[in-house]
């Protein structure tokens, strides 16, 4: 009994570590963000990232447990087919926002974000409260896209400047131009 138990042990081990050989789910790399909604306020915006972007952005935060295999496989498949279906960070240049009251419902009723993710992320649990005021938001964003030509627009609470950044790039670019 105690062979069968120390083969089953040993199969068991040997399998977790040859699972760590396989590729799939630790290409942690999050591609740029192009675009973001036209947020109708700065709580919308805080929302989304606290219970969404982890799945449906660019801005995917990978904890350590993202590199142990197989749960790097669900995870790196969940926010694959997330981003898929909703990336804020693509808003507008594949259909993003085109339904934001569906969005909201979804969120509203509890669909979104789902249970397993909570249980990893219990700070991204929603109160009835939060969850009216993201499905407002949500549904106030459907259609629209963010900045300009659909271009990601600054956002001063993250201490970003873009308007600056983009006004010096214009002047290099007259230079060139005489």
């Amino acid at each position: 009994m105690k062979k069968i138990i120390g083969l089953v042990l040993v199969l068991f081990v040997g399998g977790f570590v040859l699972m760590q050989l396989v590729p799939y789910g630790r290409n942690h790399t999050n591609p740029p963000v192009v675009s973001e909604p036209n947020w109708d306020s700065p709580e919308t915006r805080a929302l989304a990232v606290r219970a969404c972007y982890d799945c449906h952005s660019n801005e995917t935060k990978w904890p350590w447990y993202t590199n142990v295999a197989p749960v790097s496989w669900l995870i790196q498949r969940e926010v694959s087919e997330g981003r898929e279906e909703l990336n804020f960070s693509t808003w507008g240049q594949s259909g993003e926002g085109e339904e934001g009251e569906e969005l909201a419902e979804a969120v509203y009723e509890g669909e979104m974000p789902p249970a397993q993710y909570l249980l990893l992320h219990p700070t991204a649990r929603l109160t009835d409260a939060e969850k009216q005021a993201l499905a407002r938001g949500l549904t106030a964003i459907g259609g629209t896209e963010g900045g300009e030509n659909g271009e990601r627009e600054g956002n001063e609470s993250e201490g970003h400047d873009d308007d600056d950044e983009g006004h010096e790039e214009n002047e290099r670019e007259e230079e060139d131009d005489d």
